[in-house]
């Protein structure tokens, strides 16, 4: 993920920066009496721990290979990833998971369903990537999803380095920095006991390092939605990236549908399910209603006010209505997202587990990411030297999201000027994202910069132009 920084209210300046575990992101800090930015830095008693992972090849800095996300010859190995986790003693076999593939939203709904599973007092382990500060940001735990501590990390990479070498050597250094990041965050949520996991794919699902959960492990499969990102490494078109997708889908395990999608596309999918005699969820189905009623301010920062109501007939009977939920994740797109993340909470209460209508509630309402529609606080904007500005700090980095965060300013702040300055990994579609802006909004003017290799950010600067 990119985090865009995005100030309304004044003609100010946004900055987003492409985020790998090697580059640091400048995080708000307090030195002496003073707020500000600083460069942000790892643990040092995740030395050796980082020094390790830094030394793997790490996709997420030199981009993906062109159909390494496919089922076929030129995907991931993911034989690679089993015998690892065989070396490990299967850790993922300890617990029920919830797995979670898309092109957008997959993040965003890990958390929600995470939360609403804290909220019922599961303990619960959310593997997510990327990160923003920390690495330990992709492992949280327990039933208050704190970032696995430095100490436990630590502690548990030196127990399984032995293992982790022996892999590597057998697999002639193949080994890549996602792979053993995610055989890391399996065997912790092993060891630390959690009732249930949330796991979030990285590229694609059928070739992904964590599509190792067979489907008597598997609680629920969920697929937000699917768009035009990673285009090469996922077969070149929608229809590849949806049976791309598709391969989290398992034997007899229920698959939630985030949506609304194409219908040749969820037709795709809703074969997938057929065929492994999966019964389906849609979030978006006609009898679901979900509606932003309006905007409020909650602790200092905007939240919006939503009625949700899901009434689902086929495969399963499903029902909640919850009016007046306050989400601090904001936009129609987040409020989806919270749909699709009540639709899985509601499977899983069919299957058995003790989740109650307050429990979803409460867990939509809480749950926050940073850099999914964050607002800074009065304080943090101050840091920055930008008295009475708003700042937003958000990922998007395609078209759609794009969209999603223009119609979510345009509901907060509908009439505030605004400017913006993007930065994105050069391998994104520069020209898609700023036509969603341009179109919509009253820049007049769009201007583009960048490095050739993908590690490098590319700028694009909006200026607007008074009528």
């Amino acid at each position: 993920m990119k985090i865009l920084q995005l100030l309304t209210r004044h003609p100010i300046l946004s900055h987003r920066q492409t985020l790998v575990p090697s580059i640091r992101f400048g995080a708000l800090g307090q030195v002496g009496s003073k707020w500000c930015f600083c460069t942000h830095s790892e643990d040092p008693e995740l030395k050796d721990f980082m020094e390790y992972m830094d030394s793997l090849k790490n996709y997420e800095k030199l981009g993906v290979p062109r159909g390494a996300g496919t089922d076929s010859e030129d995907g991931f190995d993911l034989g690679r990833m089993r015998r690892l986790m065989e070396r490990l003693g299967n850790p993922q076999s300890k617990f029920k998971a919830v797995h979670i593939a898309g092109t957008k939203g997959k993040g965003s709904t890990a958390a929600f369903l995470s939360n609403i599973l804290r909220a019922e007092g599961y303990s619960v382990g959310c593997y997510s990537s990327p990160h923003i500060q920390t690495i330990r940001e992709r492992m949280s735990l327990g039933r208050f999803g704190e970032p696995v501590s430095a100490k436990t990390l630590n502690s548990l990479f030196l127990q399984i380095k032995k293992t982790l070498d022996q892999a590597m050597q057998h697999e002639n250094g193949c080994m890549t920095h996602f792979e053993v990041l995610t055989a890391v965050a399996l065997t912790l949520f092993a060891q630390e006991n959690v009732d249930i996991a949330v796991i979030e794919a990285g590229l694609g699902g059928a070739r992904d390092a964590t599509n190792i959960i067979s489907s008597s492990e598997l609680a629920a499969s969920v697929i937000t939605t699917i768009g035009e990102e990673h285009l090469a490494a996922l077969g070149g078109s929608l229809e590849s990236i949806a049976m791309a997708k598709s391969g989290i889908i398992k034997h007899g395990c229920p698959l939630v549908l985030g949506g609304p999608f194409l219908p040749h596309i969820e037709r795709i999918l809703r074969d997938k399910a057929l065929s492994m005699a999966s019964p389906v969820v849609s979030a978006s189905d006609a009898g679901n209603r979900s509606t932003v009623k309006g905007i409020s301010m909650l602790n200092s920062r905007p939240c919006q006010t939503c009625d949700l109501i899901i009434q689902v007939e086929r495969d399963f009977k499903l029902f909640i209505e919850l009016l007046d939920v306050k989400l601090c994740m904001l936009g129609n797109h987040q409020l989806q997202n919270a749909a699709t993340a009540a639709c899985a909470a509601l499977c899983l209460h069919n299957q058995g587990w003790r989740i109650s209508d307050g429990s979803i509630r409460a867990g939509l309402e809480r749950a926050f990411l940073l850099g999914r529609s964050q607002f800074l606080t009065q304080k943090e904007t101050e840091a920055l030297g930008l008295h009475g500005a708003t700042v937003l700090l958000d990922g998007a980095h395609t078209k759609e999201s794009a969209n999603a965060l223009v119609n979510t300013i345009r509901m907060i702040f509908p009439e505030a000027p605004l400017a913006l300055v993007v930065a994105m990994a050069s391998d994104k579609d520069h020209v898609g994202f700023a036509r969603e802006f341009l179109s919509v909004s009253k820049y007049k003017q769009a201007e583009f910069c960048g490095g050739l290799e993908r590690p490098n950010s590319d700028f694009t600067t909006f200026r607007q132009v008074d009528s």
